[in-house]
């Protein structure tokens, strides 16, 4: 293994790996063998100059590409090293999760609402957030790859309560009834698809049961999100966008004014290693931050811009 010959390009993570740049992970691969992959892949991506607009490295998102090159026979890897914080982290579920008095009425009873970023510092709300989307999400706490924001919302007639959990995180590599709705051809998708950000998880929590209050934070989210997305990488969105299973009307996201596109082709979100997280056929729905954003995403120009790195674990 580590040897076998490249016959086309990679394409991963919104970015083509042409056969010279293959060549070269290998060769590092090899090279610096006795090094673990943390530090392979920063090499890699210092090399490459594989970026987020911010100026940080990609390394998570070249961690997941080398085991995807490792499974295709491309490279061999040192052995993982375990740590406490390496890997897949289960998440514990302890009493700060169990479930609450009933909270009932419309969202007006509630305003203001605060919707505020779980930063990955903070260990008391980062557990708070795993805690809450393992425990009452059907599809339970997952590590996403590349860009994120998680969020706590809460009122301000019951501050110590949370009424929803949210993660946006980066979007679908391709969605056939997204990609035609934008119009764009294969180059404009792979130099702007960053200006697009994925609703990945929505928890209203299961005591909650307020009128209209779904859609009141869609609509606030819509409002907070762009400005703290360029704060913490460097650039505005254009276009959100979410995945509904089948087994949910989709009511807030209409409520809130999200356009329905239609139905995937029954392969879910293609994520970034071009695998199938779900088979079943999904609503897609996005939501404009702009005017005429089908031609802004044609003609924009990728944003780049230097800063701090910050460490987004998604955790």
């Amino acid at each position: 293994m580590g040897n076998v010959k490249v016959l086309h390009p990679l394409t991963f993570s919104g970015r083509a790996f042409p056969r010279g740049e293959i060549e070269l992970i290998q060769q590092i691969c090899r090279t610096f063998a006795s090094l673990g992959r943390t530090e392979i892949s920063r090499t890699i991506c210092e090399l490459l100059e594989w970026k987020r607009p911010n100026g940080g490295l990609k390394n998570h998102e070249c961690r997941v590409l080398l085991e995807r090159m490792q499974a295709l026979g491309l490279v061999d890897l040192p052995p993982l090293v375990r740590s406490g914080r390496s890997g897949t982290r289960l998440v514990s579920v302890t009493s700060q999760s169990e479930p609450e008095a009933d909270l009932v009425g419309s969202a007006g009873e509630f305003e203001p609402l605060s919707i505020s970023i779980v930063v990955s510092g903070d260990d008391k709300e980062s557990r708070l957030w795993r805690e809450l989307i393992e425990r009452y999400h059907y599809l339970h706490c997952r590590v996403p790859v590349g860009a994120n924001l998680r969020y706590l919302v809460r009122s301000q007639r019951t501050p110590d309560r949370v009424l929803a959990c949210m993660l946006w995180t980066s979007p679908a590599w391709k969605m056939a009834v997204r990609d035609r709705w934008i119009g764009w051809n294969d180059e404009q998708r792979r130099r702007n698809l960053q200006l697009i950000v994925n609703n990945a998880r929505y928890l209203i929590l299961p005591w909650v049961h307020v009128r209209g209050l779904a859609s009141k934070i869609l609509a606030l989210c819509a409002r907070q999100l762009p400005g703290d997305w360029e704060r913490r990488y460097g650039y505005r969105p254009l276009l959100l966008e979410t995945l509904v299973d089948k087994r949910f009307q989709g009511t807030s996201y209409r409520a809130a004014n999200w356009l329905s596109l239609g139905q995937t082709k029954g392969g879910g979100r293609t994520d970034r290693l071009h695998t199938a997280q779900d088979r079943s056929s999904k609503e897609v729905y996005v939501y404009p931050l702009c005017r005429n954003v089908q031609e802004r995403l044609h003609i924009a120009t990728a944003p780049v811009f230097s800063g701090s790195d910050e460490d987004q674990d998604g955790s």
